[in-house]
């Protein structure tokens, strides 16, 4: 009637007799022992060379007289079956976090790129030419330095939510502590603005987070200040990714025939990366999706 064997219909008749409707509720398969299982001295010799010298199955297994699919077994456990779950200084698994709600958590950071010429940089014309449109671009601004042209560089003050990865950014000429400061007390109103309250700041060790200046800001907004460990630059990795897609994206992601053709394309781009570029980090959804639901009370 039920489609099932004999045997089967007969184990579960008798576990109700024997145990009434809890004998009903599903069990593991799982067996009680496994005598031929990998010892745990193997594994940690398995994941030692995975750590240290970063080998595959094959080699490792060819070291430890194990099967390849064996060593796969315990790499796929230990979560280290991939390289790129790996890092790279240290040999350790990569230890993902996010914060639970916007806000959370904001990192900060500054990156440079320099000016493009007037008539289009060296990435699009060539060397030749490009090495020549900064020399007039240069001629024209007055900064040619001891004979060599210097068309400056922009310095773009970053700020992006850990939780959502929306992103705020700001062209400055430097990046100074009060420029920092500044740009603080303004990315904050933008995301109060969109609903959100800025409660812990994240930035490395550079002069201008370290400064009083930074301090009495970050006590002024009530957010508490952290910074990452020195040459630890993992710590704050999702705004490290954040500048290469900037640059992929925006900063030389096609050809600008001056650079304030490209500073005006900014606010555009920027548009397009919170509200219509999928994130593979958020299930392909824009940033703005995880904003667009912080409702009152939704993340308390």
């Amino acid at each position: 009637m039920f489609m099932v064997s004999t045997v089967t219909a007969r184990k579960w008749a008798n576990r109700f007799r024997v145990e009434g409707p809890a004998g009903m509720v599903d069990r593991s398969s799982r067996p009680r022992s496994c005598p031929h299982r990998t010892s745990e001295q193997v594994k940690r010799r398995i994941v030692a060379l995975r750590w240290r010298q970063r080998l595959g199955p094959v080699q490792i297994g060819g070291r430890l007289g194990v099967a390849p699919s064996t060593v796969h077994a315990v790499l796929v456990r230990c979560r280290m079956n991939r390289l790129s779950h790996i890092d790279r200084a240290t040999g350790e698994p990569i230890r993902r976090y996010e914060h639970p709600y916007p806000g959370s958590l904001i990192h900060v950071d500054v990156t440079k790129f320099g000016n493009i010429p007037d008539g289009g940089g060296w990435r699009y014309v060539g060397p030749q030419i490009g090495k020549q449109n900064k020399s007039r671009t240069a001629l024209r601004t007055g900064r040619t330095e001891k004979g060599h042209p210097n068309i400056g560089t922009a310095f773009l003050h970053t700020v992006i939510d850990d939780h959502s990865r929306l992103a705020y950014v700001e062209i400055c000429t430097d990046e100074k502590a009060a420029t920092a400061t500044g740009v603080l007390r303004r990315a904050v109103a933008w995301f109060a603005e969109r609903g959100v309250t800025v409660e812990r700041v994240l930035s490395d060790n550079g002069s201008c987070y370290r400064s009083h200046a930074w301090a009495q800001a970050c006590a002024d907004l009530a957010i508490t200040s952290k910074r990452t460990r020195p040459y630890r630059p993992q710590t704050n990795g999702k705004i490290e990714r954040f500048h290469r897609t900037l640059a992929d994206g925006w900063a030389y992601a096609r050809f600008y025939g001056s650079e304030a053709e490209r500073r005006a394309a900014l606010p555009g781009w920027i548009h397009f990366y919170n509200h219509h570029r999928p994130h593979s980090a958020l299930g392909t959804l824009p940033p703005i999706s995880r904003i667009a639901n912080n409702l009152p009370g939704h993340h308390t």
